[in-house]
Order: C-alpha cells, then sequence, then structure tokens
C-alpha cells in the first residue's frame, strides 16, 4: 500500500520532524484542509479557513515564505510547484485555483537548502550528504559517503547537536541537517520521506574530496575522519566561511597554537601555516579575498614537538616514513631533508599507519610525536605512485631541472610555465612524503629525483 503523499508526511510526522505544512484536497466548494503540522498547533489542527491555515504557516516560517506544490493521488509527483511565496492572498489564491483543477496540495514552509546545513540518505547503514541540495544529491557525484555511526559523529562535530533522526533499520530516510531550527518540532532536523526497504547492508564509498570537504575545507574533513576513527587529534577550532566556529580533538598539554589555511581542497604549502594566533578572518581576507579557495581556518593546539614527518603509500604498497627533529614546517616545504629516525618513533609511526590503514585503506598523514605518543596533523586518504627515484611515473620529451633549493614557491612558478610534453628532474633532497612531492603529484607530471651522492676517499 503506498500512501498519498501529506499522508505519508502525517505518518512521518508522529515519529519525526517535518517541515511545516498543511494539506489540502479538492472539493465541491473549494479547498478542504486535510492534514497539517504547524508550530504552536495540536498535530492536524484544523484551520476556521483554509486563509487562517496559509496565513499561520506563514507566520510560522522562518524565512517568512512558503511553497505549494499539487499533485493527484495516483502519482505523487509533483504537478505545479510555486516556490518562495511571501503573501497571504497570493498563496491563498493559488491554492484555491490548483483546488479547482482538481488537484491536491501541499503548502509548505519554505527551507533553504544553502543555509550552511547538509541533506541526505540514510539506507543499508550508510548515510550519504551534501551541502547546498535536497536529500536529491545522493544521485549526484561528489556526495560524501561514511558509516552511519562516522556521518552522524561528524555531522554532531561539525553543527554541535545530535541529529535526531529515527532509526532506519533497513529502510530508507531523507533529511536535511539545519543550523537553524526548522519543522513542525523546531529542531534542526528535517526528515521527508521514510521507505521500508529489505536492501542488505551497504558498503560506503570515503573518498574526499567531495562536496562536504569543500564545504568545510581538506584539511578539517580529514581530521574530523580521524577523529571519528579514534586516532590522536590535536584540539582543533575550524573557523569556517559557512559553519560556525566548531572544535574537535584533544588537549595536547600546549597553550601554544597553530593557524592553518584550510583550501577547499588540497593545495600542497600553498597557504599560510604558521606557530602562533593568528586573525582567522584577516587571513581569509588577505588570501583568498574572493572566497573562492579556501574554506576555512584552523587553530589547531601545538605539540611539544620531538620529532615530525609525514607517512604515505607507495606504489608498490609500502608504507614511507619520513621526518626530521623537531617541528616539520620545514620539512614540509622541502627546506630541510629527511633524517634518520629513532626506531621507537618510527615503529609509533608505523603503528598509527596500520590503525588507519586497517579501517580505511591505503592513507598518507603529517605526524608530530612528542617522546610518547603520535599525533595526526593532517589525514588524506589512497596511495601514491611514487618510489626513492621516481615521484611521479612517466615518460616525457624532454626534461626540466630544478634545483630543490629553490623553494617550494619557485616550484610552484617553474611547474605553471613548463609546456605540457615536459617533465621535471628534481635536484636535491627531497622527501617522498614532503609538499614538495605531494605537489608535483597534484600535477601527474612526469618527476623524478636526482639526489646527491657521497664522494668517497
Amino acid at each position: 500500500m503506498s500512501f498519498r503523499k501529506d499522508r505519508s508526511l502525517d505518518e512521518l510526522a508522529r515519529v519525526g520532524n517535518v517541515a511545516q505544512f498543511v494539506s489540502f484536497a479538492p472539493g465541491g466548494s473549494g479547498a478542504v484542509q486535510q492534514f497539517s503540522r504547524v508550530a504552536g498547533y495540536e498535530p492536524n489542527h484544523v484551520f476556521g479557513a483554509n486563509y487562517d491555515a496559509i496565513a499561520s504557516l506563514l507566520a510560522s516560517s522562518p524565512d517568512g515564505t512558503i511553497n505549494l506544490r499539487s499533485f493527484t493521488p495516483d502519482s505523487p509527483r509533483s504537478r505545479d510547484f510555486h516556490y518562495g511565496i511571501a503573501g497571504v492572498e497570493e498563496a491563498h489564491a493559488i491554492a484555491e485555483r490548483l483546488s479547482s483543477d482538481g488537484l491536491f496540495v501541499i503548502a509548505n514552509e519554505t527551507v533553504d537548502v544553502s543555509d550552511g546545513g547538509v541533506s541526505g540518505v540514510i539506507q543499508g547503514g550508510v548515510i550519504e550528504f551534501a551541502p547546498d541540495d535536497t536529500p536529491r544529491c545522493v544521485e549526484k557525484e561528489g556526495t560524501a559517503s561514511l558509516p552511519i555511526a562516522w556521518g552522524l559523529s561528524i555531522i554532531r562535530r561539525v553543527y554541535g547537536f545530535e541529529p535526531d533522526i529515527v532509526d532506519a533499520g533497513r529502510g530508507r530516510v531523507e533529511f536535511s541537517i539545519h543550523p537553524k531550527p526548522r519543522g513542525w518540532k523546531k529542531t534542526h532536523t528535517l526528515m521527508w520521506e521514510y521507505e521500508a526497504s529489505d536492501s542488505p547492508p551497504a558498503s560506503p564509498n570515503l573518498t574526499w574530496p567531495n562536496r562536504f570537504s569543500r564545504h568545510i575545507g581538506d584539511k578539517a574533513f580529514g581530521l574530523l575522519v580521524a577523529d571519528v576513527m579514534g586516532l590522536p587529534i590535536p584540539k582543533t577550532t575550524v573557523f569556517a566561511r559557512r559553519v560556525a566556529p566548531f572544535s574537535f580533538g584533544q588537549p595536547t598539554g600546549s597553550f601554544e597554537v597553530w593557524t592553518r589555511t584550510c583550501p577547499i581542497e588540497q593545495e600542497p604549502g600553498r597557504f599560510t601555516t604558521v606557530k602562533g594566533w593568528v586573525d582567522p578572518f584577516k587571513l581569509l581576507a588577505i588570501e583568498d579575498p574572493d572566497g573562492t579557495v579556501i574554506a576555512s581556518v584552523l587553530s589547531q593546539s601545538a605539540v611539544q614537538a620531538r620529532f615530525s614527518g609525514a607517512a604515505i603509500t607507495d606504489r608498490d604498497g609500502r608504507r614511507v616514513i619520513e621526518g626530521a627533529r623537531g617541528e616539520g614546517d620545514r620539512f614540509m616545504l622541502g627546506q630541510r631533508a629527511p633524517e634518520n629516525l629513532p626506531a621507537q618513533i618510527v615503529a609509533d609511526v608505523e603503528s598509527t599507519y596500520t590503525d588507519a590503514a586497517s579501517v580505511i585503506g591505503p592513507v598518507r598523514f603529517e605526524w608530530v610525536h612528542d617522546g610518547e605518543r603520535v599525533w595526526i596533523v593532517q589525514l588524506h586518504k589512497g596511495g601514491t605512485n611514487s618510489d626513492a627515484a621516481m615521484l611521479v611515473p612517466g615518460e616525457a620529451a624532454e626534461w626540466a631541472v630544478f634545483q630543490a633549493s629553490q623553494g617550494l614557491e619557485e616550484l610552484r612558478q617553474f611547474l605553471a610555465g613548463l609546456p605540457d610534453d615536459v617533465g621535471v628532474r628534481i635536484e636535491g633532497e627531497v622527501g617522498l612524503t614532503s609538499h614538495f612531492a605531494d605537489l608535483l603529484r597534484k600535477t601527474r607530471r612526469p618527476a623524478r629525483i636526482s639526489r646527491p651522492t657521497l664522494e668517497t676517499a
């Protein structure tokens, strides 16, 4: 049995929050009210007149506008749809006209899908969601896909509340999350549709960048994934453009902070990372005045670093762990060569790598060791195609030589001016895990390393 669309909303409202609505059926002398959920009124309150029902719905709508959609009982797909109506007279006239044409009508509060929240679907043990869209976002590319527990934990960390979504079991729930209270229960979670299903458990497609990671910033998303996995993440506060500031992670014992820009997608070493507090909004205005590249700024508790570095998976599936004594900023920028690390430091990083890879597969991460434990300060999913001599495999018509000592920004400009068929040969001591190497991998241009050889007497 399939319920009429407005009856389905009535059933869903019995177990959760739905967008405020009033529905009407066609009648001999005009529209006849059917179901209603309006904040401040009892479920299915019958208003004295249709005009009063629409006026009450409009007055209770957070954005001061409502939508009207029409349908027939045998086809719930919308016919005429009217969005963002602000006047009672106009909305009432449309509802009466549609009813006179023999159509059912649902009037509901307008819900802004671009308010900084997300919409998505839960089904088969997987939650998928994206910003700036309806739950149908799951039919498009780039939707974040996570195990339910992880996804709900990330939503709680970012938005500060636990989504009140009913247990879908083996069914399918469409939902949306909003910074501003919505719906007839005035909570931050709306449910749009529930469908019973016998679908078996599914596996999430956890990848990033995705639409949500771009929403809050690539680094922020990777650190959130690491945090819900239980890896040690320094206490981090995210100052995002489109989401209120939020924090996660663990205290490190230090009262200093690092300020890290957080691009929409990974941009190795391009934007500011500096020890100490910097006004995040001033930093955004200076480094990305158009708001098109940097999604947020991170303020991250400093770690009293004894050793720092990075770990990757190479082209043969082996882990590569590199680093240097002290803080790792100069190492990551290619300004310090990798050092021989103590066996215990390597063992601790390997153990952390194993913990992460056993859950999500090959990973790349930046780490800091305080002498007692490893802290993750950046996490990415996936391996690399690098090895000791070849950063990016492939052949080229010719090879351009770049001295590593010139620095990362010079390399970025150097690459921008090269023809497509020219490869790069880096001369100098550069770590496979450094931003230097990340930048070359990101360009997908053939790149090799020529390391200095030691002369013997």
